[in-house]
Order: C-alpha cells, then sequence, then structure tokens
C-alpha cells in the first residue's frame, strides 16, 4: 500500500485535495495524510475532516521562500515514505510542485481538473493545447507530484483524524521579509465566486464599470474580466482575470457581457455551470458554449437590469 500526502497553505484548496487523494485511495487503496506548516488551525480543521496530519511547526521557516517549503515537504517525503504528493495549483503551487519534484526526483503534472486509477496508474486530466483539448496524462514512475486546479474536488468532511507533530530541519533561507502589505483593495477571488459577471473589450470605457459592479452586487456576485482590461486598460486588477493568463472558474452562473470568446478566455470560464452571453456580434465564438444567448448592446442590457433587480 502506497501513501499519498497533500499539501497546501490555504485550509480550502487543502480540503479539496483531501477530496482528490480520497479518489485515488478509494481504488488503491492508499494511506492518505496531511501536511501543516507553521498552522494549527489548519491542522484541526483537517483532523476534524477525518485526516491523519503531520504538523510542522517552524518559526524559522519563511512560507514566501517556496524553495525552503519545498525542502521541508520533502524531508517529511522521505520521513514517512510518501509516493505520491497533492498540492494545489494556484500560483505559490504550481512553482511549489516543481520544486518538489525536483528535489525528491518525481515526476510532476500541474492544472490536474480529474483524475481516474486505471491499470494502477493515476491519470489525470488537464488543459492542453492553449486550452483547446483537454489531454489525459500519468507519470511512468513510483514518485509523483500533482497539482491539483482549484474548485475541481469538493470541500471534504468526515471525522476520526489525528494530529502528530512531525520534527524537520529547516535550512538557512536567502530571504528576508522586509514588509507585509495587504492586498489591493480591488483585490478579489474569483474563483470562489458563485456568481460572475464578467466584462471584455466590448465595455466602452472604465466608469462604464459601475453598472457591472452593480448588476455583480445584486447578484451577490463579483466583477471579472478578459485578460486587455486587466493588462492593457488598467481598469480592472489582475486578480479579476479569467483565463489561461488569469484564473479558472466554475460559478454556478456567468454573465458574459461584450467578451468575443477567445480560447485564452473560455477555457477558463467553460465549466461555469450556466452560461449567459451577451454581445452585439451574432457570429461571436462566446455564443458556442453559451447556454443562453442575447445579441444587444451591453450597455443597454445591464442597465434594464439593474432598474429591474431594483
Amino acid at each position: 500500500m502506497a501513501k499519498i500526502m497533500i499539501y497546501s497553505a490555504k485550509d480550502t484548496l487543502a480540503l479539496e485535495l483531501l477530496s482528490a487523494a480520497r479518489t485515488i485511495a478509494s481504488n488503491t487503496g492508499d494511506e492518505i495524510m496531511a501536511l501543516t506548516i507553521n498552522n494549527d488551525e489548519q491542522g484541526k480543521t483537517l483532523a476534524g475532516a477525518g485526516a491523519n496530519v503531520y504538523k510542522v511547526n517552524a518559526s524559522d521557516l519563511i512560507l514566501a521562500d517556496v524553495a525552503a517549503v519545498a525542502d521541508v515537504i520533502a524531508q517529511g517525503v522521505q520521513h514517512l515514505g510518501v509516493e505520491v504528493v497533492l498540492l494545489a495549483s494556484d500560483r505559490r503551487g504550481k512553482e511549489l510542485a516543481g520544486s518538489l519534484a525536483q528535489i525528491i526526483g518525481a515526476g510532476c503534472i500541474t492544472d490536474v481538473s480529474a483524475m481516474q486509477v486505471k491499470d494502477g496508474r493515476i491519470e489525470c486530466e488537464r488543459n492542453a493545447l492553449g486550452g483547446a483539448t483537454v489531454a489525459t496524462q500519468y507519470i511512468e514512475g513510483d514518485r509523483q507530484v500533482l497539482a491539483i486546479a482549484p474548485k475541481s474536488f469538493t470541500a471534504a468532511s468526515g471525522e476520526g483524524g489525528s494530529v502528530t507533530e512531525l520534527q524537520v530541519t529547516v535550512k538557512p533561507s536567502g530571504i528576508r521579509v522586509q514588509e507585509v502589505r495587504a492586498k489591493d483593495s480591488d483585490s478579489v477571488n474569483i474563483e470562489e465566486a458563485t456568481v460572475i459577471v464578467a466584462v471584455g473589450q466590448g465595455l466602452k470605457s472604465k466608469e462604464d464599470l459601475a453598472m457591472a459592479e452593480s448588476l455583480a452586487q445584486s447578484l451577490g456576485g463579483v466583477v471579472a474580466c478578459s485578460k486587455p482590461l486587466a493588462t492593457d486598460k488598467k481598469w480592472l486588477s489582475e486578480d479579476r482575470v479569467i483565463g489561461l493568463s488569469g484564473k479558472l472558474c466554475k460559478p454556478d452562473l456567468a454573465l458574459l457581457f461584450g467578451i468575443s470568446g477567445q480560447v485564452q478566455f473560455t477555457v477558463g470560464i467553460r465549466d461555469a455551470k450556466t452560461i449567459v452571453a451577451v454581445n452585439t456580434d451574432e457570429n461571436a465564438t462566446i455564443n458556442q458554449m453559451a447556454d443562453y444567448i442575447l445579441t444587444a448592446d451591453m450597455h443597454e442590457i445591464i442597465p434594464e437590469l439593474n432598474r429591474l433587480l431594483g
């Protein structure tokens, strides 16, 4: 029986990884364990969901030092005899996955959206060719590092877990924390939103963002955008970008206004439960993936929706 370890500094993602690990273990009988670093509360949360937790408390470890964190996880892998490590495929997690794989001599796959065990191997689905298709890949070899895309699995629940302290050696870091700043007030986590109002280059001016914000607020959602509005026009922060260069979102409802539908964008929203596209171009590519299509000017539709919603 092999061993699977999960790690993420974020509680929500760690619980999703626990579900992913159970998907594997239900077919293989593998033992699952969770690692926490300088986060006793997370350890209690995971144990409460039924995980056997190994906690590392190392006050001299700087979590921003990805190489140092990877080394600590590698020590856990060696000490506990782990073969498969599941990490979150967010920005920090992808970097961590590569570093860890190099240290422990493992194969590595990132942005995994689904998994199944077939013929004794873990087959992973992930976007390929710029999001134009989905590829199924697997690692040949026992040691594997798999980074799972956020919201690919539901948060785990359960009971009967445990917490055990794990001793590690922290190597001196070349990183020193000079200053800690709060995130920009415009920053939001669009990946966790259940309703998204997304705007594209069909938006005429930055001032028109106000009507989109009003609609999102009425629906209990958030405003997101295609990449040019953030990187070129600077109208919104890059935290709000959907797509290959931004976030992969799976809301219950996605309202897409003035978005043409380039594949670099659609790969980030295609897993929404319901997609509504509003565009003046009746042949816009986005219409091919939309559940509902309205050929109209967003500058007329959004104010009317705001009026109806009060």
